[in-house]
C-alpha cells in the first residue's frame, strides 16, 4: 500500500498534478467526484441552502474512497483529502454564516467518527496559490458552475488552508509553492515534485 494525497484550494491544479504522478510513479489515480456531485451546481447558485448538502455528499465520497485504498491495500494518488473536507471547506461556510451551527456540530461528529476509521496518507502534498493563480486556472479549465466563485470566498479558503497545513501533523507533508509553475507543459517543474516525493517517502534524490 502506498498512499499519496494531493490537497489544494480550487484550482490550485491538484487534478493535473495526481494524473501526472499516477503515470510517472505508476500509481492508480483517485480524482474528486465533482462534474457527477448532485449538489455542486445548486451550491453555487445558492450556498446558504445547499452549503450541508454538499460537504455531507463529499465526506461520504472522500470516506468511501479512502476505507476502499486501506481495505484493498492500493497504491494511490488521491485528489484531495477527507481532513480537507472539515478543516477547510466545512468551517469555511461555517464562519461564513453559510451553514448553521447546528448543521455544522453534526458534520464535525459525522467527520470525528470516519476518521476514527481511517489511517492518514503516507505523504500529504499541499499546493500553496495566490488566488490570481487559482482565478487563472478556474478561468482556464472554463467550468460554468465555477464563474460565479467569488474571490473573498477563495481568499477565505486560503487562509483555511495555510491554518490547517501549518497544524497538520498526522504524517509526512510537502507544501509545494506553485505560482508560476506548470507541471504539464514543463518537465522540470514535474520533477522537481518527484525528486522531492521520492526524497520524503525514500529518502531518495
Amino acid at each position: 500500500m502506498l498512499h499519496i494525497a494531493v490537497s489544494g484550494n480550487i484550482g490550485s491544479g491538484k487534478t493535473t498534478l495526481t494524473e501526472l504522478l499516477a503515470k510517472q510513479l505508476n500509481l492508480n489515480a483517485i480524482y474528486e467526484n465533482i462534474d457527477n456531485n448532485p449538489y455542486i451546481i445548486s451550491f453555487y447558485n445558492d450556498m446558504k441552502r445547499w452549503s450541508f448538502n454538499l460537504q455531507i455528499y463529499f465526506l461520504c465520497s472522500r470516506f468511501k474512497q479512502t476505507m476502499e485504498i486501506q481495505k484493498n491495500q492500493l497504491r494511490v494518488v488521491q485528489d484531495r483529502t477527507i481532513y480537507e473536507d472539515a478543516h477547510i471547506f466545512a468551517l469555511n461556510l461555517f464562519e461564513m454564516g453559510l451553514m448553521e451551527k447546528r448543521d455544522f456540530d453534526t458534520y464535525k461528529d459525522l467527520f470525528d467518527l470516519m476518521i476514527s476509521f481511517l489511517r492518514p496518507p503516507d505523504l500529504l502534498i499541499y499546493l500553496q496559490a495566490d488566488v490570481s493563480t487559482l482565478v487563472r486556472q478556474i478561468q482556464i479549465r472554463g467550468r460554468e458552475y465555477e464563474t460565479s466563485i467569488r474571490l473573498d470566498y477563495l481568499q477565505s479558503l486560503n487562509e483555511k488552508y495555510e491554518n490547517w497545513i501549518n497544524t497538520y501533523d498526522l504524517g509526512k507533508k510537502l507544501i509545494i509553492n506553485v505560482d508560476g509553475k506548470d507541471f504539464l507543459h514543463n518537465p522540470e517543474d514535474l520533477g522537481e515534485v518527484i525528486n522531492l516525493i521520492n526524497a520524503n517517502l525514500f529518502g531518495l534524490f
